[in-house]
């Protein structure tokens, strides 16, 4: 039993991506601004070593840094797959909580929540604003490259989605975090997020553990947690 695992499989094209991000950014957008998650700022959160503010901005990130990719030149450094992206290149998912990269990751959300909720819900505000009105006119293809990778840059709709699993497990985490429930993402946002974890998980575990958790409970492993 296989899934299959070539480099156009992992990503859902035709611009769906383009529709689905801004709407599940709008409902983080919401969740970010719930009283709860300002009151529970310093606090710890669901996320070892993150407090609920860290782990805010570390949410609101995915948006943040968006508007300054669509408006940069296209990077000189080659385009390279979802696939070698996620099973090559990131180290964060092997590197454990007290990896240096997670450390790293952990640092940047406490520095952007430094200046409390207020103002990083401005700054997401005006970060959806910005994404919303740009990405329909970016061109298909277009690479992007944040300054923190190495020698490589990513199609913008494969980034996308690395972005979209994210604002959509921390949304989880978040809510968690100050006892809300986790707000619900239409499925144009979660198919592709769940599609993507479902081949990270095969990635990390294998497609015959993979296919009994899902559908074997009496062999079910442990875990598939794909990231």
């Amino acid at each position: 039993m296989t899934v299959m695992d070539t480099e156009e499989s992992w990503n859902p094209r035709g611009g769906r991506l383009r529709t689905a991000f801004p709407e599940a950014v709008r409902v983080a957008s919401g969740l970010l601004a719930e009283p709860a998650v300002a009151a529970a700022w310093d606090r710890p959160s669901a996320l070892p070593d993150f407090t609920v503010g860290g782990l805010a901005a570390h949410l609101a990130g995915q948006e943040l840094a968006l508007p300054g990719l669509l408006a940069g030149p296209d990077p000189a450094q080659p385009l390279i797959s979802l696939r070698e992206y996620y099973t090559q290149r990131v180290t964060w998912l092997d590197a454990g909580v007290d990896g240096a990269v997670n450390i790293r990751i952990r640092k940047g959300g406490e520095a952007r929540a430094a200046d409390g909720p207020e103002a990083l819900l401005a700054r997401h505000r005006e970060a959806v604003g910005q994404v919303e009105a740009e990405l329909p006119g970016v061109r298909a293809g277009r690479p992007v490259r944040m300054d923190t990778w190495g020698d490589w840059s990513l199609d913008l709709d494969d980034l996308l989605l690395t972005r979209l699993m994210e604002v959509v497990v921390h949304t989880d985490d978040l809510a968690v975090s100050v006892g809300l429930p986790t707000p619900r993402f239409p499925e144009r946002v979660t198919a592709p997020v769940v599609d993507l974890l479902v081949r990270l998980a095969v990635h990390r575990h294998g497609t015959t553990d993979v296919i009994r958790a899902l559908a074997r409970a009496e062999r079910a492993p442990a875990s598939i947690a794909g990231i």
